[in-house]
């Protein structure tokens, strides 16, 4: 077997995109600019029924950052921002949400991929909804949101120098609680409208201290954190050594190198299903990549509020021949 070269970077799966519209709603690309559609969850599809349209602009030309846009199906702007990576898997700067209606939604910066500093939001009918700022833990790789000031709909103050009560409903769900000098406190409760979930949990400064869910069941869930990531069962490195083991060469050119790009979900089973190739080689080379995921073992799903759900995730591969 000929040797090869596996570096292996784990992203979760925020997308992005850039382009623009013509008046006839079409997007203008070049011939260095890459586009892709997106599902529901903010994937990519093949499907005649996606719903947004990401496009990559120079993601062919090897730069420092790279333009990304997002636009809903009909043609209007739906995120504009940048990316470190040509696949525009890191966020990096400031972000930019519009509605369909073209006001803006949400204004947040990025580091490294993760929310960290300003954060604006505005209503559908553009007033004024959120201030606020994201502080990161830099041990945990997590961020803290921090509440300076909120309004109501009819731009009614309720919370005003980061003391208040928050209370908003929107199209993923509701949430009410105290916010004390700009940070959660006390009991906060919430449901989700699609899963039908709700919740209620124990802050203190900003700490979520315990938490009970319910699902649709209603088979209640305990939890001390509000997202976990799925986990190779024996730790992320023996994932490593089995995709280094398992992985096959296939016959290619001697000198042949590039990337592999795939994604997988993780389902509450703990099974990757759903493997795709973004981009390969050739040479069977994205094949091969399938069939070594399709044989893994199971993981340890990803938990949101205790509750286990699907997680998707995107896998360069670097091959070396």
């Amino acid at each position: 077997m000929k040797p090869i070269l596996l570096t292996i970077l784990f992203l979760f799966v925020p997308k992005l995109c850039i382009s623009q519209v013509s008046k006839n709603n079409e997007l203008i690309l070049s011939q260095t600019d890459k586009f892709v559609y997106l599902d529901s969850t903010n994937q990519e599809t093949k499907s005649k029924n996606y719903l947004y349209i990401r496009v990559i602009r120079d993601s062919k030309l090897n730069k420092k950052r790279y333009a990304v846009q997002e636009y809903y199906r009909s043609g209007e702007m739906r995120m504009e921002g940048t990316s470190e990576t040509n696949s525009g898997n890191t966020k990096e700067g400031i972000f930019t949400y519009y509605y369909k209606n073209t006001n803006k939604k949400s204004l947040t910066n990025y580091v490294k991929g993760r929310e960290n500093g300003i954060d604006l939001e505005w209503y559908e009918n553009g007033s004024k909804k959120l201030e606020g700022e994201y502080i990161e833990d830099e041990k945990k790789m997590t961020a803290i949101h921090k509440i300076n000031q909120f309004w109501d709909e009819n731009g009614v103050p309720k919370i005003v120098d980061g003391n208040g009560i928050f209370e908003d409903k929107d199209e993923n769900g509701y949430e009410k609680g105290e916010v004390k000098n700009g940070f959660k406190d006390g009991i906060w409760e919430g449901s989700f409208k699609n899963s039908k979930c709700t919740y209620k949990e124990t802050y203190k400064n900003g700490k979520l201290i315990s938490g009970e869910s319910v699902d649709n069941n209603n088979i209640s869930y305990n939890y001390t954190e509000i997202e976990t990531k799925p986990e190779f069962k024996s730790g992320i490195m023996d994932f490593y050594k089995y995709l280094s083991k398992n992985y096959r060469l296939p016959n290619m050119p001697q000198g042949t190198k590039g990337k592999v790009y795939i994604t997988f979900v993780v389902d509450k089973d703990g099974k990757i299903v759903e493997p795709r190739v973004l981009r390969d080689l050739g040479y069977g080379t994205g094949e091969e990549a399938i069939r070594v995921l399709n044989n893994c073992d199971k993981w340890t799903p990803a938990k949101q509020r205790g509750q286990e759900v699907r997680c998707s995730y995107s896998l360069p591969i670097s091959i070396q021949n």
